[in-house]
């Protein structure tokens, strides 16, 4: 029998907000500074590539930056930070944590460590990221060590 409190699995817990913004901004400046880079008419081939070059740069570094998330599923958690995936079982999952003045949630793991979680961060969406903090707790807690998930 499940908890109605819960949220539905598989769940994506995601910075939407943020996103929107680092790729429209990311978008914005790509196509931004290739049109100058096409429309002055005083560089040559090598020094247009090296403009469309630095802004697909700072395209990629912005879509890094919009990567994270934290999808929990019946087995457990995946985190995906800025250049790391993790797969955790609920097992694994001690605590879920958010505190005041926390960028993400962290998450305390069975084996002594803590790992940050940068798919739930309050930056833009702080109600959405506390709601979203409390809703992995939950999971967590009727998942995890000790629970009869069954």
């Amino acid at each position: 029998m499940s908890d109605p409190h819960l949220p539905v699995l598989p769940v994506t817990f995601r910075p939407t907000r943020t996103r929107a913004v680092l790729l429209t901004v990311g978008a914005v400046m790509f196509v931004t500074i290739t049109a100058v880079a096409l429309m002055l008419e005083t560089l040559g081939p090598g020094e247009r590539a090296s403009f469309v070059f630095t802004a697909a740069l700072f395209l990629g570094v912005l879509a890094l930056l919009s990567r994270p998330k934290v999808v929990a599923d019946h087995e457990g958690v995946t985190v995906v930070n800025l250049t790391r995936t993790r797969r955790l079982a609920w097992a694994e999952i001690l605590q879920v944590n958010l505190r005041e003045g926390d960028p993400w949630v962290f998450l305390d793991l069975s084996d002594g460590t803590s790992m940050p979680a940068l798919g739930i961060q309050p930056g833009i969406g702080k109600q959405r990221a506390i709601r979203d903090a409390r809703a992995l707790r939950a999971l967590a807690e009727a998942r995890g060590t000790g629970t009869d998930t069954a």
